[in-house]
């Protein structure tokens, strides 16, 4: 679409793309485990909430952080079947990382926004069609509550999982812990990978990466975090090896607890 298209130019032809869209099978699931039972057993429904709003954010301004939060949310729709309405703010977005992760390019439609109130109606309007399996909205500044009921309330209605990747040059923006509508709240962060070379420390691993992966919020869960191997080929996180025979959480209150 040329960018001389108005608002409601762009959201008809979304609604054109979308509608030639086939519908797949919808999962019966309530939710989508991550496949790792520190993380699944650590949520109310053993999983991600499907049909409903979730936000991610990365743990800071620096660029491999947002794009962690980006492989986590492709590593999740990747595992549901069905096309993805990306919106984007900004046509800033490496595609072939998505495809990395299990979410090829013939599954993803992007539309670009261009500013954060037309990405809101996007992602609206996306929502509306139950053949999804996802919508992704890429946002900057405020997400007020307003807003995200109404994303909350169309992701009921037709069952399709909505995710804000909430973006921000600051490591402290207090935007990002404003109170919203959302499920769950997730912060990830980029850790440097492992050496590879137990004789040579000063050699760089080629491991599998590693994030922190940071519950900030939960409804019915405390909040915790877990180091996580990054999402792989098939959208699945990973348990370090060195982390395989013990917990690699640290629920709140364990973490009051030995702070005081």
């Amino acid at each position: 679409m040329e960018q001389g298209n108005t608002t409601a130019d762009r959201l008809a032809a979304l609604k054109i793309s979308i509608a030639r869209i086939g519908r797949p099978a919808k999962t019966t699931a309530a939710a989508l485990p991550f496949g790792l039972p520190v993380v699944d057993g650590h949520l109310p429904d053993s999983g991600l909430v499907l049909g409903a709003l979730h936000e991610v954010a990365g743990g800071g301004p620096a660029v491999e952080n947002g794009a962690a939060a980006v492989l986590l949310i492709g590593g999740i729709l990747a595992r549901l079947p069905g096309q993805v309405l990306w919106v984007l703010e900004q046509p800033d977005l490496f595609a072939p990382a998505l495809d990395a992760v299990g979410l090829p390019a013939d599954r993803v439609v992007y539309a670009e926004a261009g500013k954060a109130a037309t990405v809101l109606l996007t992602m609206e309007e996306g929502l509306r069609h139950a053949g999804l399996a996802g919508v992704v909205g890429e946002l900057s500044g405020r997400l007020t509550v307003t807003a995200s009921r109404r994303l909350q309330l169309a992701a009921e209605q037709s069952g399709v999982t909505c995710i804000v990747l909430r973006r921000s040059r600051r490591f402290d923006d207090t935007l990002l812990s404003e109170p919203t509508a959302a499920v769950t709240r997730w912060r990830v962060t980029a850790l440097p990978s492992p050496r590879l070379l137990a004789h040579a420390p000063e050699t760089p691993g080629l491991t599998r990466p590693r994030w922190r992966l940071d519950l900030v919020r939960c409804r019915g869960a405390e909040p915790a975090f877990w180091i996580v191997e990054a999402s792989d080929a098939t959208g699945h996180l990973g348990v370090p090896a060195n982390l395989g025979d013990r917990s690699v959480t640290a629920p709140a209150e364990r973490r009051h607890a030995a702070a005081g």
